[in-house]
């Protein structure tokens, strides 16, 4: 059996599907299990063909790493790409399958069985495949080091002979992974540290980070399905955006990571919010390509308020592409656990419930529901 692991094409992209180290745990495992790993593709993300090669991987050209058995990739597929994959193999990488419509109807008609990434369910058997987890948790830590970069402040409190500057104050809405990610990284470099979410499950965990639970008790708990935050109506949204308006004006950094796969992010902070906080804030919106949590993010674009930075980064764990890649490849390791035999034969079992739910296309058909807008 062969799986291949081509070049990401994206632009900016610096990650790659399976790194050295797991090449290797795959071929321990199973002698019976051949890597094709495209010319240069672990390049960005530190791992040189040679690597890969001494882990017992094939450098292979782009044509035969696509005719593999299994093809692994980080990012969605472009359309040339989705035209090499057949009826025979399996195909697996984020797909973004609640809202890229072309792309599940390709694949379906390419016939090939695709599983997507972010379908994964987030359920404790299914955490170490993880990979919507393991990703936030990389773009939390890099949105915190762009804020701090951004700000030009000193985020812990310094004392020298000519005074004493006072620690910066961060306040992190979301606490999902990302965002305690955040939180987490910013109490490490001696920020004040708030955090805020609406579901109150949320509010120990940013406690026990060293943060400080921005508690809006007049809001009833939001926990929705699958740890995410249920939408909010929009008078809660309203007494929520007034009260995060209050707040934003005490504060030196922002990092926004309120997201819910599939769906537009919520608006959290508006201009007016913006407006009044102290010029050379900054604002680091983890939203920004779901429509962002401040009305005035631009996605992939730095926007200049009133002297306040409202920054709207694309595909922050690609700016740190040797953990994230790390992370990912022992995800997708995982996930392949369920796919490969003790015989080293590919089955799909969709009697798994993490299969079945990952499950995108197979038989030239759009099996997710979801993805095929059944249940929308």
């Amino acid at each position: 059996m062969k799986i291949g692991v081509p070049k990401e094409t994206a632009e900016g992209e610096r990650r790659v599907a399976l790194v050295p180290d797991v090449v290797r745990s795959l071929k321990k495992a199973d002698e019976k299990v051949d890597v094709l790993i495209e010319s240069g593709a672990g390049e960005a993300a530190g791992h040189v063909d040679a690597a890969y090669a001494d882990a017992g991987a094939e450098i292979a050209p782009a044509d035969q790493v696509w005719a593999a058995d299994v093809v692994l990739k980080v990012g969605v597929p472009r359309a040339e790409d989705i035209g090499r994959l057949n009826s025979d193999q399996i195909y697996v990488s984020h797909l973004n399958p609640w809202v890229a419509a072309d792309t599940n109807k390709a694949l379906a008609a390419s016939g090939v069985t695709s599983f997507a990434m972010e379908a994964i369910p987030r359920t404790t058997r299914a955490q170490a495949m993880d990979a919507l987890s393991s990703q936030a948790a990389a773009a939390g830590y890099a949105a915190m080091l762009i804020a701090a970069r951004e700000s030009g402040r000193f985020f812990g409190m310094m004392t020298t002979a000519a005074g004493t500057v006072p620690p910066a104050k961060v306040l992190v809405l979301g606490a999902g992974v990302a965002g305690l990610q955040a939180v987490a990284t910013a109490k490490r470099l001696g920020a004040i540290v708030t955090g805020f979410d609406i579901r109150r499950a949320a509010w120990e965990q940013i406690a026990s980070l060293g943060g400080r639970p921005l508690e809006l008790d007049f809001i009833p708990d939001a926990e929705g399905e699958g740890g995410y935050a249920r939408p909010l109506t929009e008078e809660e949204n309203a007494q929520v955006r007034d009260a995060l308006a209050e707040n934003a004006k005490k504060q030196d950094i922002i990092v926004t990571t309120a997201a819910i796969p599939g769906r537009a992010a919520p608006i959290l902070i508006t201009a007016d919010a913006v407006r009044n906080m102290a010029p050379g804030s900054v604002i680091v919106d983890l939203a920004a390509e779901t429509g962002g949590n401040c009305e005035l993010t631009k996605p992939g674009e730095t926007v200049v308020e009133n002297g306040v930075k409202v920054i709207g980064p694309r595909n922050l764990p690609s700016l740190m592409p040797v953990p994230a890649s790390q992370l990912y490849a022992k995800n997708l390791e995982n996930l392949l656990g369920l796919l490969i035999t003790e015989e080293g034969e590919l089955k799909v079992d969709l009697e798994d419930d993490i299969l079945a739910a990952a499950l995108i296309t197979q038989g030239g058909e759009i099996k997710n529901e979801r993805a095929a807008g059944r249940d929308a």
